[in-house]
């Protein structure tokens, strides 16, 4: 997958010719609305022809493996699809594999290595018995190998549209996390109509996790973890109401977002995780926790003070590091999830949690702040694809703030008021995968789906294949 960056005197015509792409494969694979308008600095993804196809109308599976010369079958494997005739229109499709055909002087070794695809796996590939045998003009298979990983997302909406979104984008999930189901004071938890996105989940070959929070009022509760932590009985009833639960839902693991908790139930929260696994793990039950983005140990402050990244990282099966939330609603305009951020966050918490337990957060959502940023103001949280039509609608070019790894642009509103906008794009996406990739961590963590960037589930089925 490329990413082009528009600039001055583009069209899409153009772009498509200089890459040698068809026009709507180009269209299509960013889900233009308008092919005529591009905004200059607007980031656009184009399909590689020999590595990558993108669904368009009336387009099935059989009709793109006569297309492209290459099995059904093949092509359900190599993309994960569990329900083949459920195409749609945008939708990355990955070929297993790209031809090479052999010139003078190529070796096998030499083909290895330019396509950076492991000799054993062409010749794998090929059934070839002896390497040194092969000749001009002779069409080698070069499999279109990625590397995989773990994904959750996050959902916050339970109606039709979103458990239409799961069964699109499901594919491309190992666990799906419907938040949220709240603790009460009693040891009970609150009710979500939860059926239809785990019945979407499970369409998918994705695991649904119960999410547990002490949400209450619209926001996070110290006082209602307390009063769990600090009891032995509600402790013992909560598990036996989240056993319930997940026994009668089908869930398949438990995901615990306890923020916001009193620095002295720090070790209660450690004990509770401790039983909450010695009793679920037994049934086959995964446990995971959701960790503040911390720095260091002994960080202080409300969030970070009672999330002991060392002891999760013994106790449960995986974390979910939450990475964003710098550019937050009520502070200054900002990339929400700026690399330097994150990568400090990563720093610190390697050296406490196995790599092969942490999930990296990725935000799928931008803000639109008024500025001059004013102490009591909360900014607009905007889609990626809804970032670039407000640099459309208002004529603006979308800026990249290379250190952050994030786009950004200002623009005047009609009634005169200034604005400042960081979103996500491919560039930035990339930028998250890198990062992934180079501290070798178990995958990522979407917050939160239900925000439109079609980029995105792109640029990950090109780069990944996802457990499940």
């Amino acid at each position: 997958m490329i990413i082009h960056v528009v600039k001055s005197g583009d069209t899409l015509w153009s772009i498509a010719r200089q890459f040698n792409v068809d026009l709507s494969q180009l269209s299509y694979g960013n889900q233009l609305k308008n092919s005529n308008i591009l905004v200059i600095g607007q980031s656009l993804v184009i399909p590689e022809s020999h590595k990558e196809y993108i669904v368009q109308p009336g387009d099935t599976l059989n009709d793109i493996s006569k297309k492209l010369n290459i099995g059904l079958q093949e092509l359900i494997d190599s993309n994960q699809l569990t329900n083949p005739s459920r195409l749609y229109v945008g939708q990355l499709i990955v070929l297993p594999y790209f031809v090479h055909s052999v010139k003078p002087g190529d070796t096998l070794y030499t083909i290895s290595y330019n396509y950076k695809v492991g000799l054993e796996d062409i010749l794998k590939a090929n059934n070839i018995q002896n390497p040194s045998l092969i000749y001009p003009d002779q069409k080698i298979r070069i499999p279109n190998d990625r590397k995989s990983i773990e994904v959750n997302a996050y959902i916050t909406q339970t109606g039709d549209g979103a458990v239409g979104e799961v069964r699109g984008l499901g594919n491309y999930f190992t666990y799906l996390s419907p938040f949220t189901h709240a603790i009460t004071k009693d040891g009970g938890i609150t009710a979500l109509n939860d059926e239809g996105l785990i019945s979407a989940a499970y369409g998918t070959g994705t695991d649904p996790l119960l999410v547990v929070t002490n949400y209450s009022g619209a926001k996070f509760d110290s006082d209602l973890a307390a009063t769990i932590f600090r009891s032995e009985s509600l402790q013992a009833t909560l598990i036996s109401n989240l056993l319930k639960t997940m026994e009668r839902k089908g869930y398949k693991g438990v995901n615990f977002d306890f923020e916001y908790v009193y620095p002295e139930d720090r070790e209660r929260y450690n004990q509770f995780l401790r039983k909450v696994t010695s009793t679920l793990r037994p049934k086959g039950y995964s446990v995971s926790t959701a960790l503040a983005p911390k720095i260091k140990e002994d960080q202080k402050g409300l969030l970070y003070e009672a999330h002991d990244y060392k002891a999760h990282g013994e106790i449960v099966d995986f974390v979910v590091i939450m990475t964003y939330e710098w550019g937050w609603a009520g502070g200054k305009p900002w990339a929400i999830a700026p690399i330097p951020e994150v990568r400090k966050v990563l720093d610190y918490a390697v050296t406490e949690i196995p790599r092969n337990k942490i999930l990296m957060g990725v935000p799928l959502y931008g803000r639109d702040w008024k500025i001059p940023w004013q102490e009591g103001t909360f900014a607009k949280t905007v889609s990626p694809a809804a970032a670039v039509d407000l640099a459309s609608k208002y004529g603006v070019r979308i800026q990249y703030d290379n250190n952050d790894q994030a786009p950004f642009f200002k623009y005047w509103d009609e009634s005169g008021q200034q604005h400042e906008v960081w979103f996500e794009d491919a560039r930035s996406i990339l930028a998250k995968h890198q990062t992934l990739d180079q501290y070798r961590l178990r995958g990522i963590s979407y917050w939160v789906l239900g925000s439109s960037f079609p980029q995105n589930w792109v640029m990950q089925h090109a780069r990944y294949t996802t457990v499940k």
